[in-house]
Parts: structure tokens; sequence; C-alpha cells
């Protein structure tokens, strides 16, 4: 299979979720080129192979149609089967856009593969779809942080460059900050979070008792914001924050790749769960196997009295 991977440049920097698609590519055995749209003089992925590369100071980090352009150009050089973007905002407009062009199917929000065949979410991520194209040529987006590479590459890319018409509709003049309304659960050294184990709104209290407790803030999983018993600004996951806290403490959450996504990073991680083979015992540094509802308010009571 051929494959064209689409990296992505953002404010000046190159965005290291390339690794997540060549992580893909080696999963599904392809031979793969990629595409940017970089400044040539800076930093440049590490990549065994071909990279068609636009400046950015010409094309713009961010300008759809044009991409688009440049696109079906190194789509028709390289006749891959498979085009694959990370599922970003850049990836929510691009790959929509390219599909259409080519007339090819779209495989959104891919979390893993078996046996060939791509999964996907679905019903708001309560199950999981296995799907297989059809078509000559697939568009598909990756949810961060479903792959990773074992060992990051150190190759250098045989760089191509590619030019074309540099005017389109649309011009980016700048990037804004979202609002930050009540807490900043990026700026927290420790985060107690909530899932949908904790069984009623009313358990929440236990949550953000033990998150005081500890000194830090408590957080969410998306089913817990969108049942309302949380506030958005709180949900961690890619719909939602990414946070890196000392200390993550995972309170009747799964383990959904969108979840894990938003707190990778945390240097260490505790999971309660009454799941023994919950997912996020493949992250957590301690798992308790527990009822929250009894642990909790034990934790916070012994951590109240020191």
């Amino acid at each position: 299979m051929k494959m064209l991977l689409i990296a992505e440049y953002r404010q000046g920097q190159l965005l290291d979720s390339y690794t997540e698609l060549q992580a893909f590519a080696e999963m599904m055995g392809a031979q793969s080129a990629m595409f940017l749209t970089a400044s040539g003089t800076g930093e440049l992925p590490k990549f065994p192979g071909k990279l068609y590369l636009a400046e950015v100071a010409e094309f713009g980090e961010y300008n759809p149609e044009v991409h688009k352009q440049l696109l079906l150009e190194v789509v028709a050089k390289e006749q891959p089967e498979m085009i694959v973007f990370c599922h970003s905002s850049y990836g929510w407009d691009l790959a929509p856009r390219l599909a259409v062009s080519l007339k090819a199917a779209q495989i959104s929000e891919v979390v893993a593969v078996e046996d060939g065949a791509l999964v996907a979410p679905a019903c708001n991520g309560k199950l999981r779809r296995t799907l297989k194209s059809k078509g000559k040529i697939t568009i598909v987006t990756l949810q961060a942080g479903a792959f990773s590479l074992a060992e990051p590459a150190a190759d250098t890319p045989t760089v191509i460059p590619i030019t074309g018409d540099s005017q389109g509709k649309v011009r980016l003049l700048s990037y804004e900050k979202a609002e930050q309304g009540g807490v900043d659960l990026a700026k927290a050294e420790v985060i107690v979070s909530a899932g949908r184990g904790v069984g009623k709104p009313e358990n929440i209290a236990l949550v953000a008792g033990l998150a005081k407790a500890l000194g830090g803030e408590y957080g969410a999983s998306r089913p817990v914001v969108d049942a309302l018993w949380v506030e958005h600004n709180r949900q961690v996951g890619t719909t939602g924050l990414t946070v890196s806290p000392k200390l993550y403490v995972a309170c009747g959450i799964s383990g959904a790749v969108q979840h894990l996504a938003g707190m990778k990073k945390s240097d260490f991680v505790v999971a309660i769960n009454t799941d023994k083979d919950a997912p996020i015992g493949d992250v957590a540094d301690v798992f308790a196997v527990a009822d929250l509802k009894q642990l909790l308010p034990v934790l916070t009571e012994k951590l109240q009295a020191l």
C-alpha cells in the first residue's frame, strides 16, 4: 500500500504529531511519502522517505484551498491509496475538501487497526465500528494519541520542493487562545478526574474533595461533562484540555483513547476502577481495583489528617 502522510506546522513550529502518522503507516505496512507546508530552513520531520515541502512564507500555515491544490498535485505524482491527516482543526477542514475533489471515501477519527481494517468510534465514543473502504483512494484522519512510534525515526527525508498558485480566498491573520473561564487545569500540578464510573452527579463531591485534600483541582472525562455533571472547562481529553500535571488521579475512568490523549503527559498516574481490565491500567503507575465511593472518602480523610 502507498500512503501520503500530511504533517502540520503551526506558529513557526513543526508539530510532533507527524510521528503518529508514521506509526499508523508502519502498522498498516505501508510505503509512505509526506506532505508539509513549512520553512525549508527550519526543523523538518525525521522521516526516511520523500517529503514534499511547500514554503510556508509563500503558501501560509493555513490556507485550505491553496493547500488542497498543492496536495492534488502531490497525489497525482504519488498515486497513494490512502491519504492520512491528524484529526485536528487542520485535518477537519482539509480532509473533506480533498475527499470531495478526489471523489474518495473518508474515514474519520481512527483509533486502532484490527486485521487491516480501521476502527473508529461511534455514538459519541460509546461504541466502536470496524471499517474498510471500497474506493481506490481513502482519506483518513487519526485520533490524537491513538498511535505512537516504538522508537522515533532519526532519518533525513528526501526533500522535494513543490510550487503552485499561492492565492486563495482565505488568509490567516493570527492565532487566538480560547477564553479561559474559571479554573485553568493546564496549570494544575495535581488533577483528580471523574469518569462515568462515579455513578451519579452527587459523587462528584468525592472527587472534588480528594482534589482539594491533595492541593489540586478536579477534572472530568467527556461522558461526565456531556451529562452536565461538570462544566466543560474541566474536561480532559481531545475535545477538552490537554494537561501535564505531576499527579493525575483517574476515578472511574475506563481509559478511552480520547481521554488518554489529554493526560498522557502526566508525570505519575493513579487509577481507581472496579474493572481490573480497564484500559486505564495500561498507563497507570498505580492501579487500585476498588469502589471509588468507598476508597475516596478514606483517602481524603487520611490526607486531611496529615
